[in-house]
């Protein structure tokens, strides 16, 4: 970190961290990203990045391992809108939601502003070279400093550890294709150099031009989940898993205000 801009490391957490039905999840006004992310570079560990739907919540509840990886997340970032308003039901806080391709770009805006690197792991390699051609473009500042197509075989995966850990990026950002998908973040925190690491599923064909994001404003109303479930319409029976949400918010509500209610 250079003298002219110094990181502030006496408050290193420029954000609120709120404990929302037992999952941590941290609000971060976007005028506070940079110092934030700049915390995060200067630590002495690999620091974990997770962008958190609704779906996620719901799993890190019931998945051991993976509300383990979420609980050791220094940086977990509320994507959906039934999320931020759920906290708002129970907490009565606002919680800052990003669109993960919005997130992700002003991530790398941060990292090139101080010509940090990165290193891309995961989609199909036409697809990986398209996106590294476009970030290169877009980023010229940015390093990168590797990348890998995911699918590759059990037997590649300690020399592709070897190729990360030499390269020492400052950001590993890991596509679609890559066996575990997030899983793989945590399986493999301890061979991981330091630095920040974000799992985000469709990134790579999105950067590639192969897919594109929601717009705003079906973003900021909460209608993205109508083009996954197109993609994919088996995702329409998770309807019953939104209503069981709903149905947790409410035994939530209803605890707390009867335990109000008892003092």
């Amino acid at each position: 970190m250079d003298a002219e801009n110094p990181v502030n490391l006496e408050n290193p957490a420029h954000r609120e961290r709120l404990q929302f039905l037992k999952v941590p999840i941290d609000s971060i006004p976007p005028e506070q990203l940079e110092d934030t992310v700049y915390d995060l570079v200067n630590a002495k560990e690999g620091k974990n990045i997770v962008l958190l739907s609704i779906w996620d919540l719901l799993r890190a509840r019931s998945n051991k391992e993976y509300r383990g990886f979420i609980l050791d997340a220094s940086l977990v970032v509320p994507i959906s809108k039934s999320l931020a308003g759920g906290i708002r039901f129970l907490t009565g806080k606002q919680a800052i939601r990003y669109m993960p391709f919005d997130f992700v770009i002003n991530l790398l805006t941060i990292l090139e502003a101080r010509e940090f690197s990165l290193y891309l792991l995961g989609g199909k390699l036409k697809t990986l070279k398209k996106t590294e051609k476009n970030l290169r473009q877009t980023f010229p500042r940015l390093h990168i400093v590797g990348r890998y197509a995911g699918s590759f075989k059990k037997q590649e995966e300690g020399a592709i550890l070897e190729a990360i850990r030499k390269a020492a990026p400052t950001l590993l950002l890991v596509g679609k294709g890559v066996s575990g998908e997030e899983h793989w973040i945590a399986k493999n925190d301890k061979n991981l150099p330091k630095g920040l690491r974000l799992w985000c599923s469709d990134i790579y064909d999105i950067f590639a031009e192969h897919k594109k994001h929601p717009s705003r404003y079906v973003f900021d109303h909460g209608l993205e989940w109508i083009g996954y479930c197109m993609e994919n319409p088996f995702r329409f029976l998770r309807i019953f898993i939104f209503i069981y949400y709903k149905l947790l918010l409410l035994f939530y509500w209803l605890f707390k205000r009867g335990k109000k209610n008892s003092v």
